[in-house]
């Protein structure tokens, strides 16, 4: 049991980091673009990124479950343990970098529904910045700092495997 929840584990930081990844290739093609065309690109992320976002609470109580029943040795507890760090710190900078981008140019699209709920586009405030690069570099580099978490992440919960592995 021990082992199926460790490669869950795995598998749900392999499911985190895909996206994550996507995203941080996209950077230098899309930074080529004009505002027109990066907005326009903006919007074929919903919902297919966010349903793949779905995963990311999920990876990150797996992961400390199976950081509490891991009983193989220090290296791979705290392998495991800074897979949690990782996959915690790939959710928090989707909140507190990400996510206020997507809701000012969210709130542009007339959502209604479940995404005007998660996207929050009511409370926008008027007074946020809108220039367009530096929502663009919030959104960006947010980005391409979780692919790195969320390797460091998969690559954490893969050499914690591999220890234990005769």
């Amino acid at each position: 049991m021990q082992t199926i929840l460790h490669v869950a584990a795995t598998l749900l930081s392999a499911a985190v980091m895909a996206p994550a990844v996507a995203h941080a290739l996209e950077l230098p093609g899309k930074r080529r673009l004009n505002e027109e065309q990066y907005r326009q690109v903006q919007r074929i992320y919903y919902p297919g990124f966010t349903i793949a976002g779905a995963l990311e609470i999920p990876a990150v109580v797996v992961a400390t479950v199976s950081v509490l029943v891991t009983d193989t040795g220090a290296t791979p507890l705290r392998l495991r343990l800074l897979a949690v760090i990782a996959l915690a710190l790939v959710v928090a900078v989707y909140w507190l970098r990400v996510h206020p981008t997507n809701r000012i140019w969210m709130s542009r699209d007339g959502l209604d529904g479940a995404a005007e709920r998660f996207f929050g586009t009511r409370r926008r405030s008027p007074d946020e910045p809108e220039r367009w690069k530096n929502l663009r570099d919030r959104w960006e580099f947010g980005h391409l700092l979780r692919a790195v978490l969320a390797t460091s992440a998969l690559t954490a919960q893969v050499g914690a495997l591999a220890w234990v592995v005769p």
